[in-house]
């Protein structure tokens, strides 16, 4: 009689602490809303990336308590919520289980795909919602006195990683949120980067054969310079205007020609 093989149990791996402990996320939305606003929806869910239900699917017979009751199970902190009256469109930042929420009313807004057909060269990078975006907030005032100021400055802040300056890595810092408040008008203007960084002061022939990107065929040049005096003769350099240059402190990417002490170009 053969014997009964005994399946082997493998043990759960455990996640890493920076993981559990990282702010997580629902974005959804409560009743009906147009088209629009559903696509700016999944821009919010791409924004809040890697740290939310990007594909979580809501159902008409879901309510908030449903989703707060879950919350726990899955270290969920916050809700970003989207709803749409007669009057405008809505979005509420609920911190769960127990608040505070904030709502915002949404003015008018630009959605990615719309960004992403006027530009000419549109960035494209399989890494870039592998980690949170950087927070960036302007005109906030950490001493600000206005007690409505400092609840939006905390809670936008606690729903992203805390960022450790000396250990960050800035190679998986691929995109940036920036928030200006406008103290005037008390509206708030929000911004997605994706951010990209390039070596300074080299060609254009120069960059492609450093970052390995269209490297054409040197076997019929007897050396460098002959290649280069053929290959690129004017040897226009690209415009890096010094607002956005900076001396990186470590190495970026490992073919992106970026050295360590070099300026580099923020685009």
């Amino acid at each position: 009689m053969a014997r009964r093989r005994k399946k082997k149990s493998k043990g759960s791996k455990e996640e890493p602490k920076e993981l559990v402990k990282a702010p997580h996320s629902f974005v959804i939305h409560r009743g009906s809303i147009s088209k629009q606003l559903v696509q700016l929806l999944r821009n919010f869910r791409q924004i809040m990336e890697p740290f939310t239900a990007s594909k979580l699917k809501v159902r008409k017979k879901n309510t908030i308590k449903d989703f707060v009751s879950i919350s726990s199970y899955l270290n969920v902190s916050y809700m970003i919520i989207f709803t749409e009256s007669s009057i405008a469109p809505y979005m509420r930042l609920c911190r769960v289980p127990r608040g505070p929420t904030i709502t915002y009313k949404i003015l008018n807004c630009t959605l990615a795909q719309d960004i992403l057909a006027g530009q000419r060269k549109p960035h494209i990078n399989t890494k870039l919602f592998h980690n949170a975006p950087l927070l960036v907030l302007n005109g906030f005032g950490t001493e600000s006195s206005d007690k409505s100021v400092q609840l939006q400055t905390s809670m936008w802040r606690n729903m992203f990683p805390t960022i450790d300056i000396q250990t960050v890595q800035l190679s998986k810092i691929h995109r940036c949120l920036l928030l200006s408040l406008d103290s005037e008008t008390n509206q708030i203007e929000l911004r997605h980067y994706a951010i990209k960084v390039k070596p300074v002061g080299l060609s254009k022939m120069v960059r492609k054969l450093v970052t390995g990107k269209k490297i054409p065929d040197l076997g019929q040049f007897h050396s460098v310079e002959e290649a280069m005096e053929h290959l690129d003769p004017d040897s226009e350099f690209e415009d890096d205007e010094e607002i956005g240059q900076v001396t990186l402190p470590q190495k970026v990417g490992n073919k992106s020609g970026n050295l360590v002490n070099e300026k580099s170009s923020i685009k």
